[in-house]
């Protein structure tokens, strides 16, 4: 429940803006620059900000972000870790999944690989509360479905 003083100072949401951008690579070019200027948010502060919160990324990490636009042309924005498809595909060397998943096999990764997913994804804000072993088998559900072979040890 919201306390009276919380409720006194919310600001009015204009937009909530969600973006794929490049850790580190912020730019007021198209993608970031339309879909800030069109709510008459500062880009500049954005791409030093989100630049400066994804340096400790690899540089072209895709990172997801929610924009909340406010009506006084002000804004704040969280930062999540790359999706799961994305750290599945770096860690098994492959481009995409499977075209049949379930019939052929892109690759393979043991239990290892996902677990260290897991601890990454542990730190998002959707999954905060979430126990480790319920991440992991989202996870693994998510290869499954990509046609990735999940093992217990990589021969």
């Amino acid at each position: 429940m919201a306390t009276l003083k919380e409720i006194l100072t919310r600001r009015p949401v204009a937009a909530a803006i969600r973006l794929t951008v490049p850790a580190g690579g912020a730019r007021p070019a198209p993608a970031v620059g339309p879909a800030l200027g069109q709510y008459r948010l500062n880009l500049m502060a954005f791409c030093k900000d989100f630049n400066a919160r994804t340096q400790k990324y690899k540089a072209d990490t895709p990172m997801a972000v929610t924009i909340t636009a406010f009506k006084d042309n002000t804004f704040k924005f969280t930062v999540k870790s790359p999706s799961v498809t994305w750290y599945l595909k770096k860690s098994a060397g492959i481009e995409s999944g499977s075209g049949r998943p379930g019939h052929v096999v892109a690759s393979t990764l043991s239990l290892k690989h996902i677990y260290e997913i897991a601890k990454v994804k542990q730190s998002d804000p959707y999954c905060q509360y979430m126990p480790l072993e319920s991440i992991c088998k989202s996870i693994i559900g998510t290869a499954n479905n990509m046609g990735i072979k999940v093992v217990k040890e990589l021969d």
